[in-house]
């Protein structure tokens, strides 16, 4: 049986995308330059994240890294040498951040499909928070994060903040943020900020593996999960279990819930149609 590919085109080089059995992988390719964002990388990784939430064909989407790395964040080396943005009044530059930020890490946290990021390597700075922003991480046993930031005399963006707080806590995240270390991929892990670390040779075929099982699953219930887990970060327990009664009614109705019945019963696995 052929394998179901279709190439994406992303409009640059620098990141690649293709969709495999539901799941779109979809690359950094500035391997040289350890995935660092750049101008035509980063408008790029916008556009399929929107592209992917949209697309019938995508279940669940995979990002990684060419090469030995994440993503390295932004490129310090050009920060110093940016007359023009030097030149830019504050306030609209603060406007271009905040519309830069919703639309990468924020959209991928809105996004209602399953994500991943697999770490071939280090993820540092905004790099890290585009890991910290998928549902799941899957880290190679070389893998390492830093903040990074204070390195730099920055304060951090893309969700840094907010993300490490949920993950590991307020004084984890304090710690993390204000020594910037390197943390190795077992620490992470025991942190908290891997779900999973697999030897090196075996990242990308562990990490397709889980996308592509989770591109297989019933997406309408996916969704609501991801409703619920996010509505619960902000609410209290009644508030919190109010909303998961009305998902999980309403979920009951669907054509995947009744398909998963039948398959438990005729002990097959279900196949899932989204709705």
């Amino acid at each position: 049986m052929a394998e179901d590919r279709i190439e994406v085109d992303t409009g640059t080089e620098e990141l690649l995308c293709e969709i495999r059995d539901r799941v779109a992988l979809v690359t950094l390719n500035r391997p040289e330059a350890r995935n660092a964002l750049s101008d035509q990388l980063t408008p790029a990784l916008r556009r399929m994240i929107r592209q992917c939430g949209e697309d019938s064909r995508v279940g669940a989407l995979l990002i990684t890294g060419a090469g030995t790395a994440f993503c390295a964040g932004g490129d310090v080396k050009g920060m110093g040498n940016n007359s023009a943005k030097a030149e830019t009044p504050i306030d609209e530059r603060i406007a271009d951040l905040r519309v830069k930020q919703r639309t990468l890490t924020g959209a991928l946290v809105e996004l209602r499909k399953p994500t991943l990021a697999a770490l071939p390597g280090p993820a540092a700075g905004a790099g890290l928070a585009l890991a910290l922003a998928c549902d799941i991480r899957i880290a190679a046993e070389s893998a390492v994060m830093t903040t990074g930031y204070a390195r730099i005399a920055l304060t951090g963006d893309y969700g840094i903040a907010w993300l490490l707080t949920r993950l590991v806590g307020t004084s984890r995240a304090r710690e993390l943020m204000f020594l910037s270390e390197r943390i190795d991929a077992r620490r992470c892990e025991t942190l908290g900020l891997v779900n999973r670390v697999v030897a090196d040779a075996e990242l990308r075929a562990v990490a397709f593996s889980l996308a592509r099982s989770l591109a297989e699953g019933p997406s309408q219930a996916f969704a609501g999960m991801k409703d619920n887990l996010d509505h619960a970060l902000a609410t209290d327990l009644l508030d919190s279990m109010d909303q998961e009664a009305a998902y999980m009614v309403r979920s009951a109705q669907t054509t995947d819930h009744k398909e998963a019945v039948r398959a438990f019963i005729e002990k097959r696995k279900p196949v899932f149609v989204g709705h």
